[in-house]
């Protein structure tokens, strides 16, 4: 593939690009397409997606990549940056008719080196478990498509099971899967189980236990993307509505809601720790999102078209406590977190995190994270304290937000804050920010250098282990599909099958209350807390911002050692990390479809 544009550098094809921690370079011989190497022909096709899962192989290759392209699916051994890829031999392929796999998760659980357990999404809804090692079939799903008759837009196996999974369709449904349980022969006929702020869940009304276990309708038109917290217990969906909606899973209850700057939103990920989420869509900008304080922090704009894919970098993403100890009521899981945060961070990033830190702050601080789009475009994004924790003198002139600042308590009990980059300063408490759990009540916004008072710290923790109990009650009764409130105050919440300010409780002032009935035009929303203007947050831009694809691109994977991206051609790309280049004869490598910057 040859540059285009006639060798104008805009439209040159990039196969390296350099940040602070150094040289990333594209390996050629490492990647894995279709076994012809064609471009694909993607005219009214899916988007390719890849999956990786690691099968603790004892030659110390264990890592599967799994890839769609068109009406095909293959399974190939991953040798990443060590060796060049062997497309003459996949371990598995097949070939669809009347239908195309639209995505696809592995178990991460269940894998072994001679067994793995691969969920597939089609375009005519059915969902099939299958086992690539095997060559196995094992189950399909809505076969008759008597559940949903829409295309499956994402599947995923839940968090910590080895049979439980969700799906989600175009139609704005969300399904919960055993794959220990059959699908009827008929129509499943469901009972409502909640509902709220534009979402409803029904369980399965049947005599025996069967699938779907649960139907999720969330929003208005298709449900494009969701995904799980680290922890598990929270799950983030973002909607063609243009509303991100966050989910406590196991008590099916709404902790928050964002919504784009317009258009519908494509993409969504979690921050490594759960504090932040990223979203990406059809405005062009990634979006950050508090899970503490429930709103925007920061808009990106560097891309030209549509956002299809955002995704934290683990590996390069630093997070440095001064005192550990001072992790006060959180979970093992969100230690592990930390940990591998840390562990895996780049040495570079965690000197430079520990060179921007202040001895008032216990926790200090920078996410990487990336997008790439239709504009087949990558770029990468630091998200540093300057943004998290803006100083005091440098913050904007807050009006009309004291109201809302003083008496707006937002569902799960975090204050409600507005007003741009001063507008209110993320709890420098570790104790507050160390836990996943929403019901964390933050105090009005306090300078850089402060931190929480003693008092407040006090309650809060006292808070979180309700929460935690609350959530392991929740998880129980879960487990017998007898899901209700956790709580009695979130069980008489106004349930208006319109678009509002949904994270608002009903126990919020009356001035909140006239004000959530006015707002529920999703074209009334900017300017409020669900979409802040532009001018009221800060504006990211990217470190780097390369075009790395003749056609959009729809994959991008962090791993240890490289990034892999993917385009609609059907070509999945390994991109070497600095000082990560395995092979001596890819150093050298020219590349036949780009030039080097």
């Amino acid at each position: 593939m040859a540059a285009e544009g006639g060798g104008k550098e805009l439209n040159e094809i990039k196969t390296q690009f350099t940040t602070r921690e150094g040289v990333y370079k594209l390996l050629t011989h490492s990647e894995y397409s279709r076994p012809n190497r064609v471009p694909f022909n993607s005219q009214g096709s899916n988007p390719v997606k890849v999956s990786f899962v690691n099968v603790n192989d004892q030659s110390g290759n264990g890592d599967r990549i799994c890839f769609n392209v068109g009406r095909e699916l293959y399974f190939y051994i991953y040798k990443g940056v060590r060796k060049a890829a062997d497309l003459s031999k996949p371990i598995d392929k097949r070939i669809y008719k009347g239908t195309q796999p639209t995505c696809h998760d592995f178990n991460h659980l269940t894998a072994t080196a001679e067994s793995v357990s691969l969920l597939v999404g089609f375009s005519a809804g059915q969902v099939q478990l299958i086992d690539p090692i095997k060559k196995e079939t094992s189950k399909l799903f809505n076969e008759e498509r008597l559940i949903d008759k829409s295309r499956v837009t994402c599947v995923k196996w839940v968090p910590g099971s080895e049979s439980l999974f969700l799906v989600a369709h175009s139609s704005g449904n969300m399904y919960l899967y055993n794959v220990e349980h059959t699908c009827g022969t008929a129509a499943p006929h469901y009972q409502l189980l909640k509902q709220g702020e534009n979402y409803s869940v029904h369980t399965c009304k049947s005599k025996s236990t069967r699938n779907p276990l649960l139907k999720w309708t969330v929003g208005e038109g298709a449900l494009n993307e969701f995904s799980f917290s680290p922890d598990g217990k929270f799950l983030a969906c973002v909607s063609q509505d243009g509303f991100l909606r966050v989910f406590n899973f196991d008590a099916v209850e709404l902790h928050g809601t964002m919504k784009s700057y317009f258009g519908g939103l494509l993409c969504v990920c979690w921050s490594p720790d759960g504090k932040y989420i990223v979203t990406g869509g059809e405005d062009d900008l990634v979006t950050v999102w508090s899970f503490v304080d429930c709103r925007v922090i920061a808009r990106g704009h560097g891309h030209k078209s549509w956002v299809s894919v955002v995704a934290f970098d683990h590996y390069t993403t630093s997070v440095e406590d001064a005192d550990p100890m001072e992790f006060s009521g959180s979970d093992e899981d969100f230690q592990d977190q930390i940990h591998f945060g840390r562990d895996r961070a780049n040495s570079l990033q965690s000197r430079l995190s520990k060179r921007n830190s202040t001895d008032s702050r216990p926790v200090q601080v920078t996410y990487r994270f990336g997008s790439v789009g239709q504009d087949t475009q990558l770029c990468l994004w630091d998200l540093t304290e300057d943004i998290l924790f803006p100083h005091l003198p440098l913050s904007r002139t807050r009006t009309h937000t004291n109201v809302m600042n003083a008496t707006s308590p937002l569902a799960g009990g975090d204050v409600a804050v507005e007003g741009g980059v001063g507008g209110g300063i993320v709890s420098n408490n570790p104790s507050i920010n160390g836990t996943n759990t929403p019901g964390n009540p933050l105090p009005t916004p306090l300078p850089r250098s402060n931190s929480l008072p003693h008092s407040a710290a006090t309650t809060a923790n006292s808070k979180s282990s309700v929460m935690d109990n609350a959530i392991a009650t929740g998880v129980s009764k879960f487990a017998t599909l007898s899901v209700h409130d956790r709580k009695e105050r979130h069980h008489e919440k106004d349930h208006k099958r319109n678009h509002s300010m949904g994270h608002i409780s009903s126990k919020s002032s009356d001035k909140l209350n006239m004000l959530t009935k006015t707002k529920t035009d999703p074209a009334k929303t900017l300017g409020t807390l669900l979409c802040p203007h532009m001018e009221d947050i800060p504006l990211l831009e990217p470190l780097i911002c390369k075009k790395i694809a003749h056609e959009r691109l729809t994959v991008l994977i962090f791993l240890e050692d490289c990034i892999v991206t993917a385009c609609q051609e059907g070509f999945i790309c390994t991109w070497a990390r600095p000082g990560k280049v395995g092979l001596s004869s890819q150093n050298q490598a020219s590349s036949p479809s780009g030039t080097v910057v």
